[in-house]
């Protein structure tokens, strides 16, 4: 068998728009992609793909899944074939899970990562209390502008300036979960902790979870950040700061900025600007663009306009190309020498930011041929030569059709000789790809049919596919009889919850796939998912239905339950349990959601 958590990493790494296009050509319509059903026989598109939801549903048959179901319906290949097609494609090896043994390693390693996401989670709300008690540090948070709801909204903290403090909130000191989180430090047999006397930014992963921390000296000194190392929680390579915060922000604006900085980050948000987000530390990667890429259409690079932010969008941009698909668009704003964000919107404005930010900033395609010939003079055959040789390397890494055919044309434009020749002399020219053929059709059922009676039960499923997140707010009481929907609902969100990493929609469905309930997921999808509207997040409002429908089928659950003990006690049925379980049931008692 396959592990449950390689099948959820694998359904984050890859894009299922990218999977599908590759046998069904896509088009942008909103924020899906539309084509015709590759399944059943029809004119005009029916066949919906969700960047967002990693999920694709056909309004005419029914068809829908994940990428791996894409794959086992279309090539008409098994569940670990399809597995096997999708990690080849980015590289990553498929393990073997091996019976019992694997099954307790696996529960041990998910005890021992809870222990050290309670661990970081106290240490976060320890520093943030920390900050409320230290005058010094709270004055400096003043002195650079910030309020309390922009300090709380990213759980800003203070690491005082001692070298056990931790030692007052955590006994024994150090434990084992405070080392491998990174907040102690082991050197010489001498334990001391990492950080001391900086503002703590917490590092969230996309379910909100703390998984590490930025830190920054208060006055001068070095370094002047200081990250937390990687552990078993933090990757920094796959994680950027803010990006938790900022994800509201990002949907309005419909675009995402990312900056050097997480004082840049918060002075931004302080100032109205929500959609920045931030690097650990580190160059961005390709895993932070397709990131980026899942959040907006629109991703905009800001950088320091000094020798190290022009090598340090460089890199981004080399990062950038092999990622880059046709509907996404990359730009680039360089802000003059003696600026970051942080100053230049204090010195000027948020207004003055934000115009630079839409009106001055470079789309990669300028940027890239502005720099490439910065130094190269294209009136001499040499210089074209060198822009040939310098470019080539670069075009090649483009995988967007449209994008890497204009860039070869401009690129054939400037050094003057013709597409077909360049090509030729690159040794870049390959036969056209032909597109699958589908092996057969099956025609759409029940296209007329009526409006299907939902259930409760079946309505909570259903948000719960949609809004994987809001598992968290289901508890149901293992005293409770659970059957059909309502085990359904149980087991899907027990999975969800025990997951590692946040959970799609495409996902969520591979959780319950070969499970008894996979049958009822199934039926739910099709006989609800039949229009656009009901594939889209909920918001606050629709969450708050979910929790008053969840305690609705609690206290029916709960009813159920009683009137069955009740009948058994009437004939003398009732076992020493079953009167105690009837007691506790009659018992008043608070609501999960109160």
């Amino acid at each position: 068998m396959i592990p449950n958590e390689f099948i959820d990493d694998l359904l984050t790494k890859i894009d299922i728009v990218d999977i599908i296009d590759e046998f069904v050509p896509l088009k942008k319509s909103g924020a899906n992609y539309m084509a015709c059903c590759p399944f059943h026989k029809e004119k005009s598109a029916s066949f919906s793909v969700s960047p967002t939801k990693q999920f694709y549903h056909c309004f005419g048959c029914g068809a829908h899944g994940s990428a791996i179901g894409f794959i086992m319906e279309y090539q008409g290949s098994g569940f670990k074939d399809a597995v096997q097609f999708l990690a080849d494609r980015i590289g990553i090896t498929v393990p073997k899970q091996a019976g019992h043994a694997n099954l307790e390693e696996r529960k041990l390693h998910k005890q021992q990562k809870k222990t050290l996401e309670d661990t970081i989670t106290s240490v976060a709300d320890y520093y943030q209390q920390q900050l409320k008690l230290s005058v010094r540090a709270h004055h400096y948070l003043q002195q650079r502008g910030l309020s309390d709801q922009v300090i709380t909204h990213y759980g800003l903290g203070y690491a005082p300036d001692d070298w056990q403090a931790l030692a007052k909130v955590f006994q024994p000191y150090p434990s084992n979960a405070l080392v491998k989180t990174g907040m102690v430090i082991n050197k010489e047999d001498k334990y001391y902790d990492r950080f001391r006397d900086r503002i703590m930014f917490p590092i969230r992963d996309g379910k909100g979870q703390v998984i590490g921390f930025g830190g920054r000296v208060l006055d001068k000194g070095e370094p002047k950040y200081l990250n937390s190392p990687e552990t078993d929680l933090f990757d920094k390579g796959q994680n950027l700061y803010g990006l938790y915060e900022a994800r509201s922000a990002i949907r309005e604006a419909q675009r995402v900025l990312i900056v050097e900085g997480y004082m840049d980050v918060v002075t931004l948000a302080q100032f109205g600007l929500g959609y920045a987000v931030a690097a650990l530390g580190t160059a961005t990667t390709a895993e932070h663009i397709r990131l980026l890429m899942r959040q907006s259409d629109h991703i905009y690079f800001c950088f320091d306009g000094d020798t190290a932010g022009r090598k340090a969008a460089w890199r981004a941009l080399e990062n950038a190309l092999p990622q880059l698909k046709d509907d996404k668009i990359l730009h680039f704003l360089f802000l003059p020498p003696e600026h970051d964000p942080d100053s230049f919107v204090r010195t000027n404005s948020i207004k003055a930011f934000e115009d630079a930010l839409i009106h001055q900033s470079l789309p990669l395609s300028v940027y890239l041929w502005q720099t490439l010939t910065q130094h190269i003079d294209l009136s001499t055959q040499e210089g074209k030569a060198e822009l040939i040789k310098t470019a080539s390397p670069l075009l090649s890494k483009i995988k967007a059709p449209a994008l890497s055919y204009l860039l070869r044309q401009e690129l054939s434009q400037k050094v003057g000789i013709d597409e077909h020749n360049l090509a030729h002399l690159l040794g870049q020219e390959q036969p056209k790809q032909q597109r699958a053929t589908v092996k057969s059709y099956r025609l759409p059922q029940n296209t007329f049919r009526q409006p299907p009676v939902t259930s409760l039960a079946q309505k909570q499923i259903r948000a719960l596919l949609i809004n994987p997140q809001w598992a968290v707010y289901i508890d149901i009481p293992d005293y409770l009889d659970l059957h059909g929907e309502y085990a359904c609902l149980a087991v899907l969100a027990e999975r969800i919850q025990a997951s590692a990493i946040p959970l799609n929609v495409g996902a969520v469905l591979e959780l319950m796939r070969n499970t008894e309930f996979e049958p009822v997921i199934r039926k739910i999808i099709h006989d609800h998912l039949d229009s656009a509207d009901t594939m889209q997040a909920g918001n606050e409002d629709d969450c708050e239905t979910f929790k008053q429908g969840m305690q609705k089928l609690l206290d029916s659950l709960k009813s159920q339950q009683i009137d069955a003990l009740k009948r058994k006690l009437q004939h003398g049925l009732l076992s020493a349990d079953e009167k105690q379980l009837l007691l506790l049931l009659l018992s008043p008692s608070k609501t999960p959601f109160s």
